[in-house]
């Protein structure tokens, strides 16, 4: 049972990869695992635990896992990248007709800044304008794209899942507002950054030569290895 962030990062170091939230397979879940009375509590608990593991580099985070939350070791991030860039790859500029928003965009607006708080991104992107502009240059190398006060607030969120599920974007943190007695409060605030940006180029050369495939296989064997007894397809279900 998870009773602090520090039984929860050992839990994924052990395991290599870790879902947040109740998934095809039984018990593979931080929400199956934790102290059911930290859930929702005045104690710290799963939510509040996940800075603390981003920060000590041992744990990507981001979703990862259909589309939901989750932790993958950085001793399995390598193979994770390894298969899910080559099954997603970021090639399109193609802009979701109501956002004019496109996954390449943000990824090469996270890049050239480094990294974003989600709020900040959706600014640059003009999904929390209230007045209406012609224009908006998100970076020099990119084609301006037209804002206006009718697009959806959040219609970043479909294309930063499927960026953090490919691989090219993790979550460096999570930052709260600050009251005026200087206590933090409400949500976090996710911040974005690449992989590359947050724990070095040298990471992902980790797969240097192997195969899209043979990290595909080496991750759903170490499942297998984990629950021998759940069917392949359930398996297969968190890794594409």
């Amino acid at each position: 049972m998870l009773r602090s962030a520090s039984d929860l990062e050992t839990c994924v170091l052990e395991l290599g990869f870790l879902p947040f939230f109740r998934n095809s397979v039984r018990g593979f879940s931080i929400e199956e695992m934790v102290d059911p009375r930290l859930w929702f509590s005045e104690e710290e608990g799963p939510w509040e635990w996940k800075g603390q593991v981003i920060r000590n580099l041992n744990c990507a985070y981001g979703k990862f896992f259909n589309g939901k939350a989750g932790y993958i070791s950085l001793d399995w991030f390598p193979d994770f990248a390894n298969h899910r860039r080559a099954l997603h790859p970021v090639t399109s500029t193609v802009a979701d007709p109501e956002t004019g928003i496109s996954e390449k965009m943000i990824l090469e607006t996270v890049r050239a800044h480094e990294s974003l708080l989600s709020k900040e991104l959706k600014d640059l992107c003009g999904l929390t304008s209230k007045r209406r502009r012609r224009s908006f240059d998100l970076i020099d190398t990119l084609e301006p794209i037209p804002v206006t006060k009718n697009r959806r607030r959040g219609g970043l969120e479909p294309a930063l899942t499927g960026l953090q599920m490919a691989t090219r974007i993790v979550i460096a943190d999570f930052e709260y507002n600050i009251s005026r007695s200087g206590e933090p409060y409400g949500w976090g605030i996710a911040r974005y950054t690449t992989p590359e940006a947050l724990y070095g180029e040298e990471l992902l050369s980790n797969c240097e030569g192997r195969s899209s495939d043979e990290s595909r296989q080496r991750i759903l064997s170490h499942l297998l290895s984990l629950f021998p007894d759940a069917p392949q397809s359930r398996l297969l279900k968190l890794i594409e």
